[in-house]
Formats: C-alpha cells, sequence, structure tokens
C-alpha cells in the first residue's frame, strides 16, 4: 500500500506541480473535502484503483455492494474535536480544538462489486450563489490604473472589466477576504504586487479552483507558484491548511444541482 501523505504541504505541492490532478479529483469525490479528494486520488492512481465514489463498508452494504474480498480502505483525513480542562482548585477552564487524524475506512466504487450504481454528477458552479453564502459581495470596478486586475477590500471584492483572467482574478480576491487578508486594509493586485505569503495563498487558491471547475487561469497560477518554490520559498503547513479549506469553501459554497 502506498504511504499516506503526512500533511497538507505535501498535498498540495502535488496539486501545484501535477497538471490534471485537481480536476480529476474533484471530478471523482467532490463530495469530500479538497484535502481528502487529493488524498484518495493519490492513493488510488499509486495502487492501480480507478478513481470513482466512495463509501465505506456499511455503506456499500447498503446500496447492494460487497468490498471484494483483499481490497484494503482507502484513508482519509477527519477532524476530531478535543477537550481539555486546564486550571487548579475551584477555577477551571475547558477547551475545545481540532485535531486531525487519519481513518481508513473508505473503500472506491472499483473494489466493491453488487448491484449497479449510478454515479454522482459534480454539481456545476455559480458566483452569485457562491457569494450569498459566502457573506461577500462583488461591487464596480472604480480604480483608474490599468494595471490593476482587481482588488478586495473588507467583504467585498471588484475585478478589472479588462483583467486577462477574470476567472482566477475573482477567486484570488475571494481568497483574500476568506484568508482574513482584508481585515489589514485593502488589497490590489497587479503585476507589482509583492510576491509575499499572503500573495501566493490566494494564487494558491485560486489554482485550485480554476483547475477544479474547469476555467482558464490555472496554468498562470501554477506559474507563480512554482516560481515561489523556486527561489527557495515553502508554503508552510498552516498556510497549505488554510489554503485547502479556503478553496473548498468557495467550491461548495457555488454547488448548484445541474
Amino acid at each position: 500500500m502506498a504511504a499516506t501523505p503526512a500533511t497538507f504541504a505535501e498535498l498540495l505541492r502535488t496539486a501545484v506541480t501535477e497538471p490534471g490532478t485537481i480536476s480529476t479529483a474533484y471530478s471523482a469525490f467532490h463530495n469530500y473535502s479538497l484535502g481528502n479528494q487529493l488524498l484518495a486520488l493519490g492513493q488510488c492512481l499509486a495502487r492501480g484503483i480507478q478513481p470513482g465514489p466512495l463509501a465505506t463498508f456499511p455503506r456499500w452494504k447498503e446500496l447492494g455492494r460487497h468490498v471484494v474480498k483483499g481490497q484494503h480502505a482507502v484513508t482519509l483525513c477527519i477532524p476530531v474535536t478535543v477537550k481539555r480542562t486546564s486550571g487548579t482548585g475551584e477555577v477551571e477552564e475547558e477547551h475545545c480544538f481540532t485535531r486531525f487524524i487519519y481513518k481508513p475506512h473508505w473503500f472506491v466504487l472499483a473494489q466493491t462489486d453488487g448491484d449497479p450504481i449510478e454515479a454522482p454528477i459534480a454539481p456545476s458552479w455559480d458566483k452569485s450563489t457562491a457569494l450569498t453564502a459566502l457573506g461577500t459581495e462583488e461591487i464596480a470596478f472604480t480604480l483608474l490604473d490599468g494595471n490593476v486586475q482587481g482588488y478586495a477590500v473588507e467583504r467585498k471584492i471588484s475585478v478589472s472589466p479588462v483583467a486577462a483572467l477574470p476567472w482566477k482574478t475573482t477567486f484570488h480576491e475571494l481568497a483574500h477576504v476568506l484568508l482574513g487578508h482584508t481585515s489589514e486594509g485593502q488589497h490590489s493586485d497587479d503585476e507589482r504586487t509583492p510576491r509575499d505569503l499572503r500573495e501566493c495563498e490566494a494564487e494558491a487558491v485560486a489554482l485550485l479552483c480554476c483547475e477544479a471547475l474547469g476555467l482558464s487561469g490555472a496554468p498562470e497560477a501554477r506559474g507563480y507558484i512554482q516560481s515561489w518554490w523556486g527561489a527557495g520559498n515553502e508554503i508552510p503547513e498552516r498556510s497549505s491548511q488554510k489554503i485547502l479549506k479556503v478553496a473548498d469553501q468557495i467550491l461548495k459554497g457555488g454547488e448548484v444541482e445541474r
């Protein structure tokens, strides 16, 4: 069996460096979080399993299918809420925090046999639906600088009507909002924007969203992020977690049934 990737940073690096990974993962496993989509796909490819619908052993049984003897479960990452009490004597405080653990509880359709099932169809994505679900708003573009592709302020985003890659810019600006970058003021993005970690985070979110939905801008975003790594930088584990979470929020927020 293939080793389970130990970090979110490893998952993100695989998604960025291997074109097509994100779109394949999203198409096959869209009911799961983006991180788990990439995790499941990596295991399928390593073990020669056809990617497809995922379910637990009991769920496949409910659907009239059984796991083929000798098949090993796919491991996914699940959040677990942990409670911890601190303090002494009469004054004690209870703290809750979330940790992530890996559990091998899922099997892919190709690992099962039995009654035929109808494979779920990935939903379409609607920008207006996403903006509403995410508590954000798109406003008219008012800057006169022709180099500016878009900007974000508070919970609002704006994309230039002549932006070279409007979808990538839309996701990039949404990422600034959801990553908390706009709490420090307005973010304007153009060719002169410093390549700091915040820009890399937002561009990584744009890459994940563009490629998952088959929209223009993924190659350019991929090139930007690879140039960041080429300069000797690393996206920290905590940033990688936030990137995957925010991309998942945007994708899930705009889903509408076909």
